[in-house]
């Protein structure tokens, strides 16, 4: 027994990018992408993804280790390079189409990236982030994405598209796998609000393991047809681009879309799962009768980054379809904490038990190791009595292998064997997790995480601004927005801005996901005895204004990357 071990044979790095192949062999002449009129399969998908990975490095010269990077919403190229950049031994960096000019040439320049697929219409957008990117910095290549049901017309000039890189591959290119499966393929960004944001990196093997956890996790059968309501620049869809091809299943794309587009989708794809924060949930509760069109069958749907609201849960469920619930972080790549359901105990509870049980995080899924909640002061585990907060922490192969650039962030993250996620928490007697706050003042809107302390770092900037500090507020949409509360300088010259004016102001100077939807002035912030702004206060405030009714405001279309999911 002494002699046996690891060999050749059985030593093969783990990666999810075998799984389209395997797919392509078995299955090839199912539908794998399915967008508007246009209808792919898998021989048809795995070959795209072989000529793009060939095109990038034979014809492009990306050599493994560098960065590319894709601005993109759920069309069939952004599947695409799921597969086809790491099957050249790049990494793929998914950037959030929402953020401004000045967020994505910080990334940019931060993540060193080589090439720039950009959808046709985030042109001007990167554009303008060139422009901000310092004069020593080569910019990258960069390459639009056609769009044969979009005005194509600004792409007249480039040498280069999408389609053109497609024409220029190899169909039969032997791709390149990982040397190691601890190689990085993924780089995403918790923030790209700052100077100095944190890109998450993770590697094959990282990525193999949630892709195939979550579909025993949520017990994915073969071939189920995926809506993609989640965008995949969003922690990669949560891993379900590779997930998806595992199983065989149909991945349906949209570009853009509300309430009654989902069920129109449902409806003539005969969609079986979709995924989303609580805000999909609210938009499908709160579509007109007209839209709501029936169901084919129970549509199972996975929801994180906040706890959904026990009434929209009720109404959600009462149209037909079923809700899952989990937790996970942009560092642990997709869910890694889920709601376990305990159908024969909680069944028969009345529906108002259901949805709160339905609303906790959860234990930890299958292939993850280990969870725990800890006292900040003695690192000791917190008694399962439900009440004891601590820090939530995790263990297992789903955790990042640090961020890109920043040892000291990573140190401060990666401790003592666990990931100390930040978010604070209770264990209840049966093991089941339930967030309580958040110790780093994140503000979960529409699965959007916003960190406070950012977005009052814009707002000192405004001249009349003496000091701010932003909290949660409860939203009838949204779940939760910012809301500022102000203090303004003595002396004004002129009449004090409005609040109207104060959220103008914020709409110029950062996105519009993190702009406050409600500006409180107040004489001066409540402080402690040392200066610091008491923000539980605050939020006591902010919960007693009481949620924001209406929709969803000016924000666009919902769900956004975030460092929670």
């Amino acid at each position: 027994m002494d002699q046996l071990g690891p060999h050749s044979a059985n030593n093969s790095p783990l990666s999810p990018l075998g799984f389209i192949e395997r797919t392509a062999i078995v299955h090839g002449d199912r539908p794998s992408v399915v967008y508007n009129q246009k209808v792919y399969t898998w021989s048809e998908t795995y070959r795209r993804c072989l000529r793009l990975a060939s095109a990038l490095s034979s014809h492009l010269r990306i050599s493994p280790g560098d960065v590319v990077s894709v601005i993109s919403p759920n069309i069939p190229a952004m599947y695409e390079m799921h597969f086809g950049v790491p099957m050249s031994g790049a990494v793929l960096n998914t950037i959030n189409t929402r953020l401004d000019s000045r967020t994505i040439s910080v990334l940019l320049r931060h993540s060193g990236s080589r090439l720039l697929f950009v959808d046709l219409l985030s042109l001007p957008l990167v554009r303008s982030a060139f422009e901000l990117l310092p004069a020593d910095h080569r910019p990258p290549l960069l390459i639009p994405i056609e769009d044969p049901y979009e005005d194509n017309s600004d792409l007249t000039g480039f040498d280069l598209t999408y389609e053109k890189v497609i024409g220029l591959g190899d169909p039969d290119f032997r791709w390149i796998r990982p040397t190691s499966e601890w190689s990085p393929m993924i780089l995403n960004y918790t923030s790209g609000t700052t100077s100095a944001p944190k890109g998450v990196v993770h590697c094959h093997r990282g990525i193999f393991l949630v892709s195939t956890d979550s579909l025993i996790d949520w017990c994915v059968p073969h071939h189920p047809v995926f809506l993609w309501t989640l965008p995949m620049f969003h922690a990669n869809g949560w891993c379900f681009p590779w997930g998806v091809a595992a199983v065989a299943g149909t991945n349906v794309c949209l570009r853009r879309f509300d309430g009654p587009a989902v069920f129109a989708a449902i409806a003539d794809n005969r969609v079986t799962h979709l995924c989303g924060a609580p805000v999909v949930l609210n938009m499908l509760a709160n579509s007109p009768p007209t839209a709501s069109r029936s169901l084919h069958g129970t549509v199972q749907i996975l929801t994180a980054g906040a706890p959904p609201p026990a009434a929209v849960l009720a109404r959600v469920e009462s149209l037909g379809f079923a809700v899952s619930h989990g937790y996970g972080l942009t560092e642990t790549a997709g869910l890694v904490v889920s709601c376990a359901w305990k159908g024969y105990h909680w069944d028969r509870l009345p529906a108002g038990e259901r949805a709160r049980m339905k609303a906790r995080q959860g234990v930890r899924t299958p292939m993850m190791t280990t969870m725990d909640v800890v006292d900040e002061a003695t690192a000791r585990s917190v008694p399962w009595d439900g009440l004891t907060m601590g820090e939530v922490v995790l263990r297992g192969g789903h955790v990042m292998l640090g961020y890109l650039k920043d040892k000291e962030a990573t140190a401060k993250a990666i401790k003592d064997g666990w990931f100390y996620t930040g978010d604070v928490g209770v264990m209840h007697p049966d093991g089941y997790l339930e967030i309580k706050d958040r110790s780093k003042d994140v503000i979960i809107s529409g699965g959007e995480n916003i960190s406070s302390v950012e977005v009052e770092s814009v707002m000192y900037g405004h001249p009349a601004v003496n000091e701010a500090a932003v909290v949660a507020r409860p939203d009838e949409y949204w779940g939760e927005t910012p809301c500022a509360f102000v203090g303004l300088k003595e002396g004004l010259v002129g009449p004090p801005p409005t609040e109207a004016e104060v959220i103008a102001w914020c709409r110029e100077k950062m996105p519009h996901y993190m702009v406050p939807k409600t500006v409180v002035f107040q004489p001066e912030l409540p402080k402690t005895s040392t200066g610091k702004i008491q923000k539980y206060v605050l939020r006591n405030m902010a919960k007693k204004l009481g949620p924001l009714a209406g929709g969803g405001g000016k924000r666009g279309s919902p769900t956004t990357q975030a460092s929670k999911l």
